[in-house]
């Protein structure tokens, strides 16, 4: 129960007659007060309905006071009891009394006057002072309030802010977790879609994979595998069908091709050698017939003579019988060759059109094997890209655990460090005391440190004060505020700097484009010397042009004219070496003088 609660409760105990309207939270600032609390709290434990005072006493009480008779208190009271006897006593005994008694008794009673009222003046100076602090503490205590509260608002607005924060920093971890961890339910359901490479089931792909190999393997095995050994029983076919000249003992087929290969071979060889026996007598018929055509008007002509005709005609038996020779020598060793490499020509046909079947079926092949390498090439490039992708995936991955693990190492240090803090905090030395401390507590490390950070000095010291701690702070804020200052005064002269410079680049704007379009890249005085130069430079092509043409001219002139070649070269003499120009010179008049004689 509240304090200003239990106040109220005893005043009902009491019968106060406005208990009932009196709210106890209106009377929890009397219990913070030091010198109020002590009373209240004996009151609220101790009052009860037999202390309150009836109607008839407080009649009784009124009266005394309206008749003017002095109430005395509990110790004057006290006093009085004493030196009273009882009502019982008697009258004689009164009377016994002796005046100087009297006159003792009323000069003790007159100290005793002064006494209370020498406590009366100290106990009212003692009061205005007690009130006179009171309002001292009061306005300190509004202004503590007034800054309690404004540290209490701010401490809200901060933990409003962090708790914001914290709760952006739980829904961004949550979004995180939730890219990580589809629903395990149903993990390809439209509300939670695959982010990354790893969450996409490839079960279908992998299917359409396997489907394809199996296809491709089949496709292998009916082309490559199964018709491997046809295939090679067609190529040895082949090479046999082209080697028709040797053993074909295994195919019957194909030894009667050979053996009709062979008989078209030697008939071939003999019809040759008939035609070209029949071609040579003709030849030679028709050579007798044009040299006696040739020599028959000569032998009328002119004298015949018989001896010369006999000499003539040996002379032409001797060479007779030498061409009759090389004649026999080429029907015996070359022709018979020339006309065996001319039968080996029949076969060529059949062996074209062997290799023509033979590398029809190579490009057939290869086609199909083509096409396999080709979808070969593309499944290995699709599972090379996704495990690319995977490996990529698998990197980022790897960053963004590096970077969590750094995240909560950092997190871990700084729950270490503020809980440490709250340690050193927690202190004895560092809680809030009633009495001032002027030196700093050699167990506060934290201001020993911050002491330490201010001064620059790390030795150890004896003894190192608030009002010192104070002074570096506010020698530090100074420092600051000159810093400020000065960054002010920079701060201005680089804006000085950038307004010169951006006139600077306004007028060099200016200049670059005069027009507001165009960029001039020269001066017009540049400009004309390049024009010059471009009108000297176009001048010297022409010169050089013309030189080329006069050179053409001249070569052309050179190559055509002996005399002008030998002219040049009489001049290259002359203008490179005069002695071997003398030498020449000499040797052409000698042979001129040689030439006349």
């Amino acid at each position: 129960m509240n304090s200003g609660d239990r106040f109220v409760n005893t005043l009902r105990k009491v019968n106060y007659p406005k208990a009932s309207k009196l709210n106890g939270e209106d009377f929890d600032w009397l219990f913070e007060t030091t010198d109020a609390k002590s009373f209240l709290d004996w009151f609220c434990a101790s009052i009860a309905e037999q202390n309150v005072a009836s109607e008839d006493k407080l009649q009784a009480i009124n009266e005394l006071k309206e008749s003017g008779k002095a109430l005395l208190d509990e110790k004057a009271l006290e006093e009085v009891m004493k030196t009273c006897k009882s009502s019982s006593s008697k009258v004689s005994a009164l009377e016994e009394v002796t005046v100087e008694k009297l006159e003792e008794e009323l000069s003790n009673l007159q100290k005793l006057r002064g006494l209370h009222l020498h406590r009366r003046n100290k106990l009212q100076m003692m009061a205005s002072a007690n009130h006179h602090s009171c309002l001292k503490f009061k306005d300190i205590e509004d202004k503590e309030a007034k800054a309690l509260n404004e540290t209490l608002s701010d401490l809200q607005v901060i933990g409003n802010k962090m708790n914001r924060e914290l709760q952006a920093l739980l829904e961004s971890i949550q979004r995180l977790i939730s890219f990580y961890c589809l629903d395990e339910k149903d993990p390809t359901s439209s509300s939670s879609p695959p982010i990354f490479l790893f969450q996409v089931l490839l079960d279908k792909y992998l299917s359409c994979e396997e489907q394809s190999t199996a296809t491709l393997t089949q496709f292998t095995k009916e082309h490559f595998l199964e018709n491997l050994s046809k295939c090679r029983e067609e190529t040895n076919k082949d090479f046999k069908r082209i080697q028709l000249d040797g053993d074909s003992q295994d195919d019957p087929a194909l030894e009667e091709k050979c053996k009709e290969t062979m008989r078209l071979q030697v008939a071939y060889i003999s019809a040759r050698h008939k035609l070209i026996e029949a071609k040579a007598k003709h030849s030679s018929l028709m050579a007798g017939l044009q040299w006696v055509e040739a020599n028959a008007s000569a032998a009328q002509s002119k004298a015949f003579r018989k001896d010369k005709l006999t000499l003539r005609i040996s002379s032409l038996k001797d060479e007779t019988s030498k061409i009759e020779n090389h004649i026999e020598s080429i029907k015996k060793e070359t022709l018979p060759a020339l006309v065996r490499e001319s039968s080996q020509r029949l076969k060529m046909p059949i062996v074209k059109r062997e290799y023509d079947m033979q590398i029809d079926r190579y490009h057939l092949y290869t086609s199909r094997q083509e096409l396999v390498c080709h979808h070969l090439m593309k499944q290995k490039a699709s599972f090379e890209l996704l495990l690319l992708g995977f490996e990529l995936e698998l990197r980022k991955h790897r960053t963004v655990n590096r970077q969590l693990e750094a995240l909560i190492q950092k997190l871990r240090q700084s729950a270490d460090s503020l809980e440490a803090r709250l340690m050193m905090m927690s202190e004895g030395p560092l809680l809030v005391s009633t009495k001032p401390r002027i030196n700093i507590d050699s167990r506060d490390s934290a201001a020993h440190g911050l002491f330490e950070l201010l001064d620059g000095d790390d030795t150890q010291k004896l003894f190192r004060t608030y009002s010192g701690l104070e002074s570096l702070a506010q020698k530090l804020s100074l420092d600051t505020q000159s810093l400020k200052d000065q960054l002010a005064v920079s701060e201005q002269e680089q804006s000085l700097y950038i307004s010169k410079l951006e006139s600077n680049l306004k007028t060099l704007q200016d200049y670059m484009y005069p027009d507001g379009s165009e960029l001039m890249l020269s001066t017009p005085e540049l400009s004309s010397n390049f024009q010059q130069l471009y009108s000297h430079l176009d001048k010297l092509n022409k010169i050089l042009l013309e030189v080329l043409e006069d050179l053409r001219i001249k070569r052309k002139i050179l190559q055509s004219s002996r005399f002008d070649r030998l002219e040049k070269q009489l001049y290259v003499y002359f203008f490179q070496n005069e002695e071997l120009l003398k030498s020449i010179v000499q040797n052409l008049e000698s042979q001129a003088e040689r030439f006349a004689s």
